[in-house]
C-alpha cells in the first residue's frame, strides 16, 4: 500500500507537519493541494474529509485526518522508520506528549491568541489545560528532558510537537523559551524537515505567481 499514498494539503496548513512526516519515512507519495474555500467544499472532497480541511491522507482504501492521527498512523504502520514507540516505556510517554500537543497544548493557543481569551482561576478547572501558561510550563518540562520527546531517540512525536513549536515561534504564539528554540533548531537541520519545507515553499512560490 505504500504506492497508495495520497495527501491533501495546502502550503499554509497543518498539512506541513504531514508533509514532514511522510519526508521522514522516505516514501513515494502523491500531493493533491487544494485552495482555502470552494476547492475544500467540492462534493468529491466532502465525501473523503466531510470537515472539509486539509489534511488528509489517503492510504488505499484507508482515510486519515486530523495532523496527529495521521503522524501516529504513518508511524505504526511503517514500523521500519522506527519513528513510532518500541516498548511500553516508550509507549506512555509517546501517546502522553503526543496528544498533551493535539489537545490542551492547541487548544491553550487556540483560546489565547485566535479568541483572545483566558479563563479566570474559577474556570481554569473546566478546561483540559487550566491555563495558558501552565500548558507551556508543562511541555518545556519534557523538552528540557530531551534531546527528543521519548529521550535520545527522534520519533513522530517530535515531527507534530517540534512542528507546533516552529509555527508558534515564528507566529508569536509560543514564548521564545531558550529550551523551544534550541528543540526547534536541532530539529530544522534534519534533512527530511529540510525536504518538507522546501517542498511547501515552492508550492506558496507557484501560487502566488499565479
Amino acid at each position: 500500500m505504500s504506492d497508495h499514498l495520497i495527501l491533501y494539503t495546502n502550503p499554509q496548513s497543518r498539512g506541513c507537519i504531514v508533509r514532514w512526516m511522510l519526508e521522514e519515512l522516505g516514501l513515494s507519495y502523491r500531493t493533491e493541494v487544494l485552495e482555502y474555500g470552494e476547492p475544500m467544499k467540492t462534493t468529491e472532497y466532502l465525501a473523503i474529509n466531510p470537515m472539509g480541511k486539509v489534511p488528509t491522507l489517503v492510504h488505499g482504501e484507508r482515510i486519515i485526518t486530523e495532523a496527529s492521527a495521521i503522524c501516529v498512523y504513518l508511524a505504526e504502520v511503517f514500523p521500519e522508520s522506527e519513528l513510532a514507540p518500541m516498548n511500553d516505556d516508550e509507549r506512555a510517554s509517546f501517546y502522553r506528549w503526543m496528544f498533551f500537543a493535539a489537545g490542551p497544548m492547541e487548544s491553550a493557543i487556540v483560546n489565547k491568541y485566535i479568541f483572545g481569551e483566558e479563563a479566570g482561576a474559577d474556570k481554569q478547572l473546566m478546561l483540559g489545560y487550566g491555563s495558558y501558561q501552565l500548558a507551556l510550563d508543562t511541555l518545556s518540562k519534557v523538552i528540557k528532558s530531551g534531546p527528543y520527546i521519548l529521550g535520545e531517540r527522534f520519533t513522530a512525536a517530535d515531527v507534530y510537537i517540534g512542528a507546533q513549536l516552529e509555527w508558534g515561534l515564528q507566529f508569536g504564539t509560543i514564548e521564545k523559551r531558550i529550551e523551544f528554540q534550541e528543540y526547534v533548531e536541532c530539529l530544522s537541520k534534519r534533512e527530511a524537515f529540510q525536504r518538507a519545507h522546501a517542498l511547501d515553499k515552492a508550492l506558496i512560490e507557484e501560487v502566488n505567481e499565479v
